[in-house]
């Protein structure tokens, strides 16, 4: 048997030092997606970005995904952030705080209160929709389910300004 290295957890994962934030010009192969034109510039957040602005979301209220965008690519002067990593970094994000109360923790980042576009649940986050849904309801969200994903209620009157 060989010897491989000890998995990192998640909380290291999120702590890892990536060289990141940076703004970068808008790849080519962006240009005309989102209305993006040359000289535009894009935002690649690290995930401690993520989870700070996760953190702003008290009880009762949620975000998403796309105000995240919006909120880091304001702070950081850029004309977007990138959508793809904002959404891996989301749901590294997501489960550091599961594996952290796991373990016990109580102060942990209330990754739930996070939507995707329109409202809906993301059901890639630690014990999938389910979990999420009932933890959004024990905040006093109503959820419903709209074809094949939950949404919550109302959810753009319940969102938090970053």
């Amino acid at each position: 048997m060989e010897n491989r290295p000890k998995r990192k957890s998640w909380r290291e994962k999120l702590h890892e030092e990536r060289d990141l934030p940076k703004v970068v010009e808008v790849p080519q192969s962006m240009i005309g997606k989102w209305g993006l034109q040359p000289g535009d510039t894009l935002l690649i957040p690290s995930p401690l970005d993520i989870d700070e602005m996760m953190k702003k979301v008290p009880e009762g209220k949620v975000v998403t995904i796309d105000e995240i965008r919006q909120a880091l690519a304001k702070k950081y002067g850029a004309t977007i952030c990138c959508p793809i990593t904002t959404g891996i970094f989301a749901l590294m994000v997501a489960r550091a705080a599961a594996e952290a109360a796991k373990n016990g923790e109580k102060d942990i980042t209330p990754y739930w209160r996070t939507l995707k576009s329109k409202g809906a649940i993301n059901e890639k986050y630690p014990g999938g929709a389910e979990v999420q849904r009932k933890l959004l309801e024990a905040e006093g969200h109503k959820i419903i389910r709209r074809g094949y994903k939950y949404v919550v209620v109302d959810y753009d009157k319940k969102l938090v300004e970053l």
